[in-house]
């Protein structure tokens, strides 16, 4: 089967903007395997067929904030803006699980935007829906509560009721410090809510929890 029948929002590609796709080799990339860095320039569009990619954000100190996830059907906004604009990455991309994906080099990303209603579609839609996700993370950490947003993420990240995951993982993905997560979710061990072990946090009171999550302010 054609990479692009699998390729999810190419639905409907003009058969000759079809055909130049499928002549690209499919990619596999194993788990964390760095795609990008700060710094390096967009040397293509990438169509991620299976797997997940995260994006991180990298400040000066080492601390990391997880900007968004790419699953299949989405898109990467700095890549995006790397080639229609001339920017440099100023985020890292690492694969968090085994990938599928296909590089769509720079002069075949232009030509396709210029001449495919379908793909110019995808990528202005995936891009769209980025920005929103992004405008979403930006709000979350100028007003909101440290509290809500860590509560918020184990919520949002437990399965059969407990989170797998360090505290650096934890703050990466809520954009706070490590030590911060620590010294809150022991907060959150006294008061009740969750059991702190290795790696793991248990959740013990989903309700109790879910009422911080939705405390409004800034942290």
């Amino acid at each position: 089967m054609n990479w692009t029948a699998r390729a999810q929002g190419l639905e409907g590609l003009e058969p000759g903007i079809a055909a130049r796709l499928e002549g690209l080799p499919v990619m596999r990339l194993p788990k964390g395997k760095v795609l990008f860095c700060p710094g390096e320039a967009a040397r293509g569009f990438t169509m991620l067929i299976s797997g997940r990619v995260e994006v991180f954000l990298v400040g000066p100190t080492g601390r990391e904030i997880l900007l968004y996830a790419i699953e299949p059907g989405q898109s990467c906004v700095q890549s995006t803006l790397g080639l229609l604009g001339g920017e440099d990455y100023t985020g890292e991309a690492i694969t968090v699980t085994d990938c599928e994906a296909v590089l769509v080099p720079r002069e075949l990303f232009l030509s396709m935007m210029d001449k495919s209603q379908v793909f110019r579609r995808f990528v202005f839609s995936a891009f769209a829906t980025r920005m929103q996700s992004i405008m979403a993370l930006l709000e979350r950490v100028a007003f909101q509560k440290v509290e809500s947003r860590l509560a918020a993420d184990l919520l949002a990240n437990a399965e059969a009721g407990a989170v797998h995951a360090t505290h650096q993982e934890i703050a990466t993905r809520i954009g706070t410090a490590r030590e911060v997560v620590s010294r809150r979710l022991d907060a959150l061990a006294k008061a009740g809510l969750v059991r702190l072990d290795r790696g793991v946090v248990t959740l013990d009171d989903q309700a109790g929890l879910a009422r911080i999550a939705a405390t409004d302010g800034a942290a």
